[in-house]
């Protein structure tokens, strides 16, 4: 009985030293995130570092040592690892950034001239990357003004 108490707090002892990961490694399906949108990652082990691949496509911050917040900035795929106040690896996982599908988005093709429209109750124009240059600058301007008047 004495052996198998033993092996029995040997591997209870062996499971809390071990590093526990909650994403998944870089060969299994990728953390989606949606475009211009945040999403809440838990992980099972203190994250001290965080490292994007490249920023232009995500970015992540910590929250608290054990909560993560992953924006999606840029359509795209790259990397995301978490390392422990050790630097070893808590996780190194691919972040897909992806293009939020919504039923009330319309999107409205002038030639090769894009612009996006969210329809939630009535039809406003509404910024998306991809979209005509002056579309977005004329419509991020309203924004401004908007914004301003309410002050």
């Amino acid at each position: 009985m004495s052996l198998l108490r033993s092996f029995l707090a040997f591997a209870l002892i062996a499971f809390a030293v071990a590093p526990h990961t909650a994403l998944a490694d870089a060969n299994s399906e990728p953390i989606s995130v949606k475009v211009n949108m945040a999403r809440i990652l838990k992980i099972n082990a203190p994250a001290a570092t965080v490292i994007i691949g490249n920023p232009g496509v995500a970015d992540v911050t910590i929250q608290d040592p054990q909560t993560l917040i992953l924006t999606g900035k840029s359509y795209g795929e790259t990397n995301l690892i978490i390392l422990d106040s050790r630097g070893s690896a808590i996780a190194d996982t691919m972040v897909s950034v992806v293009e939020p599908l919504s039923a009330d988005g319309l999107t409205m093709y002038q030639g090769q001239a894009r612009n996006t429209l969210n329809c939630q109750p009535i039809c406003q124009p509404t910024v998306m990357l991809g979209d005509d240059a002056t579309f977005a600058t004329s419509t991020s301007g309203s924004s401004a003004t908007i914004t301003g008047m309410a002050k």
